[in-house]
């Protein structure tokens, strides 16, 4: 299963990643959790300390290995390069495990505005996306960029799922509108809406979202003081985390996933 998680900025996806990665961790899959959000924070949240994930290298911004790759310099935007190479090696040279257990590769973003899509940095991470070979006993988890930069860069195609992260308010929910109508026009087959941080309050009006744009809705994950609290340690999410409510919540989510995926499937 190749699963993508996105969203607007702030709603909370990346924590979603790493519940949904131990999730499936804890039910004996290998987890391979990508960080393709051009501010990486997915390493905190599975338990890797700040000091150990400031000095990750994105692969976006791995220059040797994107000229090996694609044959030009990272900087070259103009020139000619590669567009078919072999990925299967990047996540045995650069991937990490982390201490929750999920192996990690912190993939990046294109960051800088006219790069589009054809330059050698996005053909990298978008090859890596699209190629990346899986055993049925695997899951890998993509943590994608705020927003909606990913579906013009075409590193949101190549997934099974695509999870939408929404919280409550206006702008929130617009950007899941967007989001839902870019990944259906983009081919992806299953499309689902999580609410996150949700209140009592929350509850109905994104169950009434959901239901006005037709966008199912897979889960309403709680507000959970125990995840705001861990938010400010500087050693890296803990086991902790998977004693949170929101986390028994993300559990059910992995299983309804597991199930909808493996219909798509077989169907």
């Amino acid at each position: 299963m190749k699963i993508a998680v996105s969203g607007k900025g702030g709603v909370g996806k990346t924590t979603i990643s790493a519940l949904l990665a131990r999730a499936f961790l804890e039910k004996g899959y290998t987890v391979l959790a990508i960080d393709a959000d051009p501010n990486p924070n997915l390493a905190l949240a599975l338990g890797v300390p700040l000091k150990n994930a400031e000095n990750i290298v994105p692969i976006s911004e791995n220059a040797p290995l994107i000229e090996e790759k694609t044959g030009v310099k990272a900087q070259n935007y103009g020139g000619v390069f590669r567009l078919s190479f072999q990925v299967d090696d990047i996540i045995r040279r650069f991937g990490i495990v982390t201490p929750s257990g999920v192996n990690l590769v912190v993939m990046g973003a294109v960051r800088s505005t006219g790069q589009g899509c054809m330059c050698p940095a996005n053909a990298l991470i978008r090859s890596l996306l699209r190629h990346l070979l899986m055993k049925p006993e695997e899951v890998v988890i993509v943590d994608m960029e705020a927003g909606l930069e990913h579906f013009g860069r075409g590193t949101a195609e190549h997934v099974d799922a695509m999870l939408v992260v929404t919280e409550s308010g206006v702008r929130s929910l617009e950007t899941a509108r967007r989001t839902y109508k870019l990944a259906k026009d983009a081919g992806i087959g299953l499309v689902y809406l999580i609410g996150n941080r949700v209140t009592d309050s929350d509850s109905k009006r994104i169950r009434d979202f959901s239901e006005s744009i037709l966008i199912p809705l897979i889960g309403l994950v709680p507000f959970d003081e125990t995840l705001r609290q861990l938010d400010t340690q500087e050693q890296g999410q803990d086991a902790s985390l998977t004693a949170s409510h929101a986390f028994a919540v993300v559990r059910e989510i992995s299983d309804r996933l597991r199930l909808q995926i493996g219909e798509d499937h077989h169907g």
